[in-house]
């Protein structure tokens, strides 16, 4: 038998393994999110966890690991000396600050190599033994290279915030953010009968940005260190906080590169508890929108649909794919949406905007309640929201909502 009658050689083996990176990337995004949803099943789904800023550090790490199996597949022996994803090694330290155990780190790569594994033998169609072969050799290597790696700046986090003097300050809010009783001693700040305001500020100078913040209300402030870019703090009074204090809290104008996400004004413990969570949840739209402040009661809607696949799967699907079958894909459909929605629905308004006459506007929402099946009057919200989602990204678009 010739050296290349079952790929075995080298120049064989290449192409092969070009014809099958090939095939896999064109469906990158489906094993991305097949790998996004398996996560779910191994503790700490990203389903179910509250830190917006961990899953967002999730999914970038689990596209930088499918990036980095790829270009195994396509280089072969020569990858193994590929440097190990920095997103991954910061979500190592994400995971070791929050708690996440490192078993359930390491079961989540291995299961994302099993799923990888799972698309090479759906794609592996007229690609030689031989070619298969080192195709599941490199794919060990570099498992036990990104293992062996993540394992040791995972212990090397936990070490390093386990020296910090500001630990057991935070382990203690996380305690209270968890269900513990409201013993606060040694935190510095009233709990049980102020009124609060939480806030989350992420990026380099992020305590700077929550100390400056407070200094423009006259309040109690509460600011812990969730990583090395995030600080979780609460601006605390005897008093619920008026319009014209989170009017100030919203003009901040805070360092560049800083996001900062605003809960609403809550009272006691639960309060207390209840503020943050709405902050978080800001934060799912601020790290997609980069918005420099966001607030809660502006996003509540966008923020359940980011969290609830079903919900904006669903959305994009009743609202928007009808539009998206017109000829220019519903381009004219959505403008005229966002015009009217930024108008207050004011067809007039909406009309000056796009430069077209109001009867022009009105002939294009009587075509798109004819695509929808149904009243505008009826689905508003609805369409907003679809609409908001499809501007912040792929990140948040239907395609990858329901895998």
């Amino acid at each position: 038998m010739s050296p290349n009658a079952d790929g075995s050689g080298g120049g064989s083996r290449r192409q092969s393994r070009a014809g099958l990176h090939a095939r896999l990337r064109a469906r990158r995004g489906e094993l991305e999110e097949a790998i996004f949803a398996r996560f779910g099943d191994i503790g700490h789904g990203p389903g179910r966890s509250d830190d917006a800023e961990y899953t967002q550090g999730l999914r970038a790490a689990v596209a930088a690991a499918v990036e980095y199996g790829l270009t195994g597949i396509e280089r072969g022996r020569e990858a193994s000396s590929a440097p190990i994803p920095s997103v991954a090694v910061e979500q190592a330290h994400r995971a070791a600050r929050g708690g996440v155990a490192l078993g359930t780190v390491l079961r989540r790569y291995v299961a994302g190599n099993s799923l990888l594994g799972e698309f090479v033998a759906a794609e592996a169609d007229g690609v030689p033994s031989g070619a298969l072969s080192e195709v599941a050799r490199t794919q060990g290597v570099l498992l036990d290279r990104v293992m062996e790696a993540i394992t040791a700046e995972y212990r090397r986090e936990v070490e390093r915030v386990g020296r910090s003097p500001g630990v057991r300050r935070a382990e203690r809010v996380r305690e209270l953010l968890a269900g513990a009783s409201a013993d606060a001693a040694g935190l510095g700040y009233e709990i049980v009968e102020a009124w609060h305001v939480g806030v989350i500020a992420t990026g380099a100078p992020a305590r700077q940005a929550v100390r400056e913040l407070a200094g423009g209300v006259d309040c109690q402030l509460l600011s812990v260190a969730h990583g090395e870019r995030t600080e979780w703090a609460w601006l605390g009074g005897r008093r619920r906080p008026g319009g014209a204090e989170i009017d100030c809290l919203l003009a901040v104008d805070g360092a560049a590169g800083v996001l900062v996400a605003i809960g609403e004004p809550g009272q006691g413990l639960d309060g207390w508890r209840r503020t943050h969570r709405q902050a978080q949840e800001a934060l799912r739209v601020a790290l997609l929108a980069r918005h420099r402040v966001t607030r809660y009661a502006d996003v509540p809607l966008l923020a359940a649909a980011l969290r609830d696949d079903v919900l904006s799967g669903s959305l994009h699907e009743l609202y928007l794919a009808p539009l998206e079958r017109q000829r220019d894909g519903g381009a004219s459909a959505r403008e005229t949406l966002r015009a009217y929605f930024a108008a207050g629905r004011n067809s007039s308004s909406a009309a000056s905007a796009l430069g077209v006459s109001r009867r022009t506007v009105g002939d294009r929402l009587g075509r798109i309640e004819q695509l929808l099946g149904r009243p505008l009057q009826t689905c508003m919200a609805e369409l907003e929201v679809a609409l908001r989602l499809r501007e912040l990204g792929p990140s948040a678009s239907a395609d990858r909502a329901t895998p």
